[in-house]
């Protein structure tokens, strides 16, 4: 597969849901970055690091089970591809299930696709906006 192909499917495959499908398309090990402090935030259990197939899928799996899957209004923009990188460009719309807020954020992936499969996953998105929509409080996230 192409770069293009392995992303508009891993894009499919997110769309569908199926968590071992999506971790399929990525390499063992996968370089995982995502735009958040280290440790993570409390409020938000799926960011951590992540390097395998496994660790793929449980974050995709976490993340179902923190929102409403009926509820998401997830949409890209525009995907861009230049040899092995592919940026995709969106919007992240989601609810959450504890507190019923529904956040909305502006996001970035930068994937890196070799042999058709996803070595490099890094996504930049408001993590502010995340942390507070699944935060017990209405103020500051601490």
């Amino acid at each position: 597969m192409t770069t293009d192909d392995t992303v508009r499917e891993l894009l499919r495959r997110i769309g569908e849901g199926d968590f071992d499908r999506i971790a399929e398309l990525f390499a063992e090990p996968v370089e995982w970055h995502l735009n958040w402090p280290g440790e993570g935030h409390p409020a938000v259990p799926w960011i951590r690091p992540r390097s395998s197939r496994r660790d793929v899928a449980e974050h995709f799996r976490e993340l179902g089970e923190y929102h409403v899957p009926e509820l998401n209004g997830t949409s890209v923009a525009r995907v861009l591809v230049d040899g092995d990188d592919a940026v995709v460009l969106g919007d992240l719309v989601q609810t959450v299930k504890a507190t019923g807020r529904t956040y909305t954020s502006p996001f970035a992936v930068h994937l890196t696709v070799e042999n058709g499969l996803i070595t490099r996953y890094f996504i930049y998105e408001d993590s502010l906006t995340v942390a507070r929509a699944l935060s017990d409080t209405d103020g500051d996230v601490p």
